[in-house]
């Protein structure tokens, strides 16, 4: 969930991404916020021409109608002013852009994407040309008309076979394909190590269950120092979607799809199990916050500033802040992933990922060096520089590296070998214990509307942290009966 700012978390190994692509399906996110047809079409000699991408060998005697021969404007998603390394990055991409296609005027956007304004951006032609996105939308802007069908460009680009299928299946809808995969994550639990050895609490297995989790939360926590054990984000759609990952370890699911129709399912057994937990760290361990209602940003900030031993996100992010804001050792940070229910689990955890998608308003040039634009660097030496020249200049800073788990290549490939070796070539490259990468368990997020139930799960949430007596398995019935009515009921599958 991108909005849940930036998930990720190392390069996954070749066992982790073989079991979680058994998960993925091709069409597996949608929805709105936190969160189509488009009918771009290309001529043949610029879907071939996509395939030049960075480094890549391009077609000096292009045709007259092709893309790189015209003048062209694009608009481009550019990462905020605090991420002051991915705008250098960024900056560096788009000048080696240029010294190859001079015809491209590239302008940079300083719209974050936000399905609450996607639809307004869209339908006053205001979305930038390649636009930032995250996985639950896929369906969702598809189904919408909000993204462009770049199956063409895709299906000619060289390197097509070599995206990690675990991300691309995830912009794959009924076939045809409406984004290129970035990088993702699955949801882990970030771990405050000097905070537990402060407090002569033991470091729990990797393999851990919710009682382990609950015992070392509750033997951390200081309430008196307003210390807590862990922050469960309580705010935002942010919070939904970290209860989300316990109603997964229970062995539920958000919704079913059968017959064509959707139906409501987290109100199971296993979504008051989860809820049930939930309660059990609010008044038995007294281990979350007294303020409970963090978002990501408050809660990743609580874990960096040593006021909470642990935090539940897509690991890159609260390991960043806590090394390159926080002042913290890495030997200080564990990254964990996500406890079991119970010895016989699994440690599963939310799939999410960060996509870009074309404008299905812009022209088809337009589209076609947005594509060019998004994977200049992909596969290519170039691009492998890059993130060296990146490294290399945090080392200077006395910053940290943090990759993400999940790249746009697989670990596998000949690609990922390269970048593999220029992590081990520094010290200053989070590298996370091997032992956590066999025991993820990455599952998708729900089809439909997937932003709208984690706000409802996000109410469930508040008010089994505010009220001790509530009847949770009423409480999820009724926002289930909401979702049915107010969604569910409204979709009809083919």
């Amino acid at each position: 969930m991108k909005k849940l700012r930036r998930a990720s978390f190392v390069l996954a190994s070749a066992a982790l991404l073989t079991g979680m692509l058994s998960a993925c399906g091709t069409s597996n996110d949608n929805s709105n916020n936190g969160g189509n047809a488009g009918n771009a079409g290309t001529t043949n000699e610029g879907t071939n021409a996509a395939a030049d991408n960075g480094g890549n060998a391009a077609t000096n005697d292009a045709p007259a109608n092709d893309a790189s021969t015209k003048k062209i404007t694009i608009s481009i998603y550019y990462p905020t002013p605090d991420l002051v390394e991915k705008r250098a990055l960024e900056d560096d991409k788009i000048k080696r852009f240029n010294e190859k296609y001079p015809n491209v005027e590239i302008v940079k956007s300083d719209w974050q994407y936000n399905p609450n304004e996607i639809g307004i951006k869209m339908g006053a032609n205001e979305a930038p040309t390649l636009f930032n996105t995250y996985a639950t939308e896929g369906k969702f802007l598809a189904e919408r008309g909000w993204a462009a069908d770049i199956t063409d460009l895709f299906n000619a680009y060289e390197f097509k076979d070599q995206m990690n299928p675990i991300l691309q299946n995830q912009f794959i809808i009924d076939g045809k394909v409406y984004g290129i995969a970035q990088q993702g994550y699955v949801t882990g639990t970030v771990v405050n190590k000097k905070m537990l050895d402060d407090k002569g609490v033991a470091v729990p297995s990797y393999d851990w269950t919710w009682d382990d989790m609950l015992n070392t939360a509750k033997a951390v926590a200081d309430t008196k120092k307003g210390i807590s054990g862990i922050a469960p984000m309580g705010k935002g759609n942010e919070s939904g979607w970290n209860w989300t990952n316990f109603l997964f370890e229970a062995g539920g699911e958000i919704q079913t799809v059968d017959g064509g129709k959707v139906t409501a399912a987290f109100n199971s057994d296993a979504g008051v199990k989860a809820l049930e937990f939930y309660h059990k760290l609010a008044w038995e361990a007294n281990a979350i916050p007294k303020d409970f209602a963090l978002g990501w940003g408050d809660a990743v900030g609580a874990w960096a500033q040593g006021r909470t031993a642990m935090v539940i996100a897509g690991p890159d992010g609260p390991v960043d802040q806590g090394l390159n804001q926080g002042g913290m050792k890495p030997e200080d940070i564990l990254v964990y992933p996500m406890p079991k229910a119970d010895a016989s689990g699994k440690h599963t955890g939310v799939l999410g990922g960060d996509f870009l998608v074309i404008n299905p308003n812009a022209t088809k040039d337009e589209q076609e060096m947005a594509f060019r634009y998004a994977t200049f660097d992909y596969f290519s030496d170039k691009g492998l520089e890059s993130v060296e020249a990146s490294i290399q200049q945090r080392k200077t800073d006395g910053k940290f590296f943090v990759p993400p788990v999940i790249q746009y290549f697989t670990d596998s490939s000949d690609y990922g070998q390269k970048v593999k070796a220029v992590y081990d070539k520094y010290d200053n490259v989070y590298q996370y214990s091997p032992e956590i990468m066999s025991l993820l368990d990455g599952k998708p997020e729900a089809q439909f509307n997937t932003q709208d139930y984690y706000a409802e799960m996000t109410l469930n949430v508040q008010s089994v942290f505010s009220k001790k007596d509530v009847d949770i398995k009423a409480s999820l019935d009724n926002s289930a009966k909401k979702m049915q009515e107010k969604f569910y009921d409204n979709i009809k599958v083919q």
